[in-house]
């Protein structure tokens, strides 16, 4: 089968992907094998090649947010079969006995595995994997449109459950950067009442913030012109924080979404004082996801789609760090 490996990290300008021909891994008992079809690209696959994140396996196959169909199932596996279209996330399993497992916080669990970072992941032809997090997708998505939903849509959907907001009509919602997961957010809030307010640093994704129906659209560190009642930063910039906090209104909260993010500056307790806080976002439960793709199909979220071959997983990651893409970039694979 034909591979993306990392065997060390770099810039990606430097294409630290490599092209391998591989054999097939070998399913283990309990696993699936998977065969890939379709595989989102994520602002956490560039902080795998780049470094960012620790790397605890090398060489790894990055890439978590895999269209495809199983190839191999044990028969004991319920709810799957050989030839049914799955999808596979980058929560890849845990362990189901610690305290955060055991309270259906299993996000949290501090044995869990990652795919394409601390398991092998699908920026190749096949994959094995536990079933414990892949899910079934919605007839109505095509691979393409399907892909950037596992990580950015989920991702985007459970920030927005941390606010803790029972009625969305009306309020005034901020998203910091508009990439993958802040155009299909835009989308939930849309459907679900809300104003949205987009501050990003590309003209092009203020255009298309815009096209979606962001009601004011403004760069990334500029201030809305009302306070809001909550807001998701979404760009892994520390810079953000501050001018981001300064935008909500009191008891209002501020949700970061990454899984790496750029040191923070130093800022007046002022501008948290009156009861704002905080929250980031670590991974999902298994319930986010089955939530919030049932939300898509039945809101009808249509993700904003640039495809790229395989073979230039490389290019991809650059376009992707450098705002060149509107919307999500998925890898096609099959």
């Amino acid at each position: 089968m034909r591979a993306q490996v990392l065997f060390q990290t770099d810039d990606i300008k430097n294409h630290p992907l490599l092209l391998q021909e591989m054999e097939i891994p070998k399913r283990h008992p309990g696993h699936l094998l998977i065969e890939s079809h379709v595989c989102g690209i994520c602002r956490t696959d560039l902080h795998v090649v780049e470094g960012d994140l620790i790397l605890k396996k090398l060489p790894i196959i990055p890439g978590h947010q895999v269209i495809g169909k199983i190839k191999e199932c044990d028969e004991g596996i319920t709810g799957f079969k050989p030839g049914e279209r799955v999808g596979v996330a980058w929560l890849q399993a845990t362990c189901g006995k610690c305290r955060f497992c055991l309270t259906f916080r299993e996000n949290l669990c501090e044995q869990a595995t990652f795919t394409g970072w601390t398991a092998q992941g699908g920026f190749a032809d096949y994959m094995i994997v536990p079933p414990q997090f892949v899910y079934p997708i919605p007839e109505t998505y095509p691979d393409i449109q399907a892909a950037p939903l596992l990580c950015a849509g989920i991702i985007g959907y459970r920030s927005l459950k941390l606010m803790n907001i029972l009625d969305w009509t009306g309020r005034r919602i901020g998203i910091y950067g508009f990439g993958a997961a802040g155009h299909i957010a835009i989308q939930l809030l849309k459907a679900w009442g809300a104003d949205v307010y987009v501050c990003t640093r590309d003209e092009s994704h203020r255009m298309l913030a815009q096209k979606l129906g962001a009601v004011w659209t403004g760069g990334a560190l500029d201030q809305p012109p009302h306070l809001l009642d909550g807001s998701v930063v979404f760009a892994p910039v520390g810079e953000i924080i501050p001018a981001a906090l300064k935008g909500l209104d009191r008891g209002a909260c501020l949700i970061l979404a990454g899984i790496h993010m750029s040191p923070i500056p130093r800022f007046s307790y002022d501008i948290l004082y009156g009861e704002r806080l905080i929250r980031s976002v670590t991974n999902n439960t298994k319930q986010d996801g089955i939530e919030f793709l049932e939300h898509a199909a039945q809101i009808g979220i249509k993700t904003h789609v640039q495809t790229f071959r395989l073979e230039d997983a490389n290019e991809a990651l650059y376009a992707l760090k450098y705002d060149h893409i509107q919307g999500a970039g998925v890898l096609v694979i099959k």
